[in-house]
């Protein structure tokens, strides 16, 4: 298993097309990947769940962690946080 923790600076934080993206990322590997969001002390959510990350309430600013278990575990947490780093794929505003 892998974890780490990194802050969501994207507007609207993993709502509405972020979390589509991030939850479509995450359905493209085997690990079973988790995400909680610490500054709301949520329980653990399954990120390949667009339903389930809304529950998590990750707004702009949040910290969350993110863990994976699973095969490509490396690769699924490398690719999600360099989801996040990119904004999304948005621009900063």
């Amino acid at each position: 298993m892998v974890e780490t923790t990194i802050t969501v600076k994207h507007k609207v934080g993993l709502h509405a097309r972020p979390a589509a993206v991030f939850a479509k990322t995450a359905q493209g590997f085997q690990a079973d990947i988790m995400v909680r969001n610490i500054t709301r002390d949520t329980a653990p959510v399954n990120a390949k769940s667009v339903i389930n990350l809304f529950k998590a309430a990750v707004g702009q600013g949040h910290s969350i962690h993110l863990t994976a278990n699973g095969s490509d575990e490396e690769s699924a947490l490398a690719a999600l946080v360099g989801l996040i780093e990119a904004n999304f794929g948005d621009k900063e505003e």
